[in-house]
């Protein structure tokens, strides 16, 4: 089915044949006619599903005709997002889509300057991309008017929620206009989730592309036992053993651990860069474009500086460290397997693990594979989830055999 078919205006449908697109994704067939019909939503869709597009295409249809019958400087759209790099990815897309209707998109977040996001907003802008802390600053000082909105985004819904903003989203909902159409987008549907939609949106209509796993099906899941003072050397063994040249992201639970394990890496001759909150945003941009371009091939991360990562064929997401909030393992190895290219998710895994295997594995349909590396067997033993052991040489169907093409 064409872009055509699902009621998109011409100027929007030539847009994206212009940028090559020309047949939409599940979520993108499910949700835009509903949005177009003026539905509240909720739906639910994995990482790299096209779920920016769902949502910001019938965002952008309907303001490109509304803008041109009011005097308002705007914003009449909002999207919000939990940190900084997904804002920045999501500005760039909605950017993209915007250009040849002439929309105005501006992205509002934290660790850069005021001043710049105070001038675009003089200028008049259309839709505006923001976390919510900062948004909440430029409410406060009166450098943005969000009387006129009149469809509202909340991406990444449940990651917002672990992560603390409902009151926030509260304050910022209650600014907004009644009358708005309210857009939910989230990778799990939690009883949180569930609830936040029943208090932001009214009578919303569900998208669940998600079926059995809320995880691609091309990734593999595996889990590697080891004792924790040979968790580094093993992590080193994964990154090297069996692959090609490519890329690979890490995860870390702490700002400290990230940057021990970073300059681990560095020193066992591995091009690696580290992102984290307290890194200032010139040096985590300037890091992610880095990897992006393949300049570094190995990009440590704690969760927050990781959201809105968007590598095309990342053909290795490794949890150095397992997430706390099961829900968090799906959006880490979300990064990879993306628009069916296939990925492998790897854990490094202690015996002190077990209750946090238990409780990704309850998200799961299929087993996170154990396999035993040769070498750094685990002395103390470590959740077993399937009775399968393979040596841990990366199958080839995953070896990347070139860098990834830069986004």
């Amino acid at each position: 089915m064409p872009f055509s078919k699902l009621g998109l205006a011409p100027s929007v449908c030539s847009s994206l044949r212009g940028l090559g697109y020309t047949q939409p994704t599940p979520v993108q067939t499910a949700a835009i006619p509903l949005v177009l019909g003026g539905a509240d939503l909720l739906a639910r869709a994995q990482t790299g599903t096209g779920k920016t597009a769902a949502f910001g295409l019938p965002m952008i249809d309907r303001l490109a005709s509304r803008r041109r019958r009011t005097s308002s400087r705007g914003p009449f759209g909002l999207v919000l997002v939990p940190t900084r790099e997904l804002a920045m990815q999501v500005h760039r897309s909605l950017a993209t889509y915007g250009t040849p209707v002439q929309l105005r998109v501006a992205p509002i977040f934290g660790g850069v300057a005021m001043p710049a996001q105070v001038k675009a907003l003089k200028h008049g802008v259309d839709i505006v991309v923001a976390t919510p802390g900062r948004l909440i600053d430029h409410v406060q000082r009166r450098t943005i008017d969000l009387s006129a909105i009149e469809i509202l985004t909340l991406d990444e819904a449940d990651r917002m929620l672990d992560m603390g903003f409902l009151p926030p989203l509260r304050r910022l909902l209650a600014a907004l206009p009644r009358s708005r159409q309210t857009l939910l987008f989230s990778a799990t549907l939690s009883d949180a989730v569930v609830r936040c939609a029943a208090e932001f949106t009214s009578n919303p209509a569900r998208v669940d592309v998600v079926h059995g796993d809320p995880v691609a099906p091309t990734i593999t899941h595996r889990i590697h036992p080891v004792d924790i003072d040979r968790k580094r050397d093993l992590l080193v063994h994964v990154l090297t053993q069996g692959r090609a040249s490519g890329q690979a992201l890490v995860f870390c639970k702490t700002k400290r651990g990230a940057d021990r394990v970073g300059e681990y890496l560095k020193r066992s001759g591995l091009d690696t860069a580290v992102i984290h909150g307290d890194k200032g945003q010139g040096f985590r941009t300037r890091s992610l474009a880095d990897f992006k371009t393949g300049r570094v091939s190995v990009l440590v991360a704690t969760d927050i500086a990781a959201r809105g990562l968007d590598i095309a064929q990342l053909p290795l997401v490794v949890n150095y460290d397992l997430p706390l909030v099961p829900a968090d393992y799906i959006h880490r190895v979300g990064r990879t397997g993306r628009a069916g290219t296939a990925g492998c998710a790897v854990s490094l895994v202690t015996a002190a693990d077990r209750e946090l295997l238990r409780g990704i594995q309850q998200l799961l349909t299929v087993p996170l594979e154990r396999v035993t590396v040769t070498g750094f067997e685990s002395t103390g033993g470590a959740g077993r989830t399937t009775a399968r052991r393979r040596s841990a040489r990366m199958p080839s169907s995953i070896r990347p055999t070139s860098l990834p093409a830069p986004i």
